[in-house]
């Protein structure tokens, strides 16, 4: 069984023109790290030019689709019938997408078959981590 989940998604970037520009986003999920979601956005679709990968809470992106939810990097609130809105704040401004709450509550589903929530904690290779953080230490 695979531990990484990835789901296309179409993320419709909020601009001040009147049209909403399709970007092809991946909705990515580790097992390796049950505690965070990725959305990862392609070169064209940033200022930078280059791939943009936001990390943020499983449960964050799960409390989001039904409320606003997050006061930091990353919030994340419902938006009409069928849509969720996901706000991305950096020192370098703001971006906001819309995407199909169908979708965001398929990947959660996905993920939720693969590390149940309050079973994340099982799923940390704590020794692991301990040594690769001491490794450059000694």
């Amino acid at each position: 069984m695979s531990t990484v989940i990835e789901q296309a998604v179409q993320a419709r970037l909020v601009a001040s023109a009147p049209l909403m520009e399709s970007i092809p986003s991946t909705l990515r999920y580790d097992r390796e790290d049950p505690f965070a979601v990725r959305l990862d956005f392609p070169a064209p679709a940033t200022l930078e030019g280059e791939d943009i990968s936001w990390a943020f809470s499983r449960e964050l992106l799960a409390a989001g689709v039904h409320e606003a939810a997050g006061v930091g990097d990353v919030r994340i609130r419902p938006y009409g019938y069928d849509r969720t809105v996901l706000e991305f704040h950096a020192p370098e401004g703001m971006a906001m997408v819309h995407i199909r709450t169908g979708e965001l509550r398929r990947f959660l589903r996905r993920v939720q078959e693969l590390v149940p929530c309050g079973h994340e904690h099982l799923y940390l290779n704590l020794d692991h981590d301990l040594t690769e953080l001491l490794r450059d230490a000694i």
